[in-house]
């Protein structure tokens, strides 16, 4: 009787051990038990859902099919810059000397221009602005900041002079409730695998 009873309170110790069962991917998941049933909670990533979209006219659907190719162009230099970012940002603020912070920044603006100069020199002013809307998107800062933090004020106020010439504002940020609505709906249908 006595081996009975420690062994029915080591397995009762045992038991406040045990987790639920492992699921999928190895991670562990908890569950409770209502009644009969056990009832798993896992946490999924958000699901966006956007209706089809309704067009006017063949022009209106025209415009929107250059939109969208125009977002695909341009969406892997901005997922680019937010690479490039959090690879250098580190580098450059771990360097004491300002000549040395300006050397990096030279080679990586070679670099930068030697892979994409070809590229760019086909571009529209609106793939630009897509661009500053989506680098703003990915890195959750302004053009103008960017250039700021790491060419200075004097470069930046330059930059932001260029771009006005062109009506565009480098300072813009990224509004995808309403001005950007129909841009982040792109870019997620990108990322999506939809488009």
């Amino acid at each position: 009787m006595k081996k009975r009873f420690i062994i029915l309170l080591v397995l009762i110790f045992l038991s406040g051990l045990i987790w639920a069962q492992q699921f999928g991917n190895g991670t562990l998941v908890r569950g409770t038990i209502e009644g009969n049933d056990t009832l798993i909670r896992v946490q999924i990533s958000d699901i966006w859902i956007y209706p089809e979209r309704k067009f006017k006219n063949k022009k209106q659907q025209q415009n929107y099919s250059r939109y969208v190719a125009k977002v695909k162009k341009v969406y892997p230099l901005a997922v680019e810059a937010r690479i490039l970012l959090n690879k250098y940002e580190p580098q450059y603020y771990a360097l004491e000397s300002k000549r040395d912070r300006k050397k990096l920044m030279k080679n990586l603006e070679k670099e930068l221009l030697d892979k994409h100069k070809e590229e760019l020199k086909k571009w529209s002013i609106s793939d630009g602005k897509i661009l500053l809307k989506l680098i703003n998107r990915e890195t959750n800062r302004s053009a103008y900041s960017i250039i700021e933090n790491f060419r200075g004020e004097f470069s930046a106020v330059f930059w932001q002079g260029i771009a006005r010439l062109f009506k565009n504002n480098l300072k813009d940020g990224y509004d995808p409730e309403n001005e950007d609505r129909m841009l982040e709906e792109v870019v997620r249908k990108i990322e999506s695998g939809y488009y």
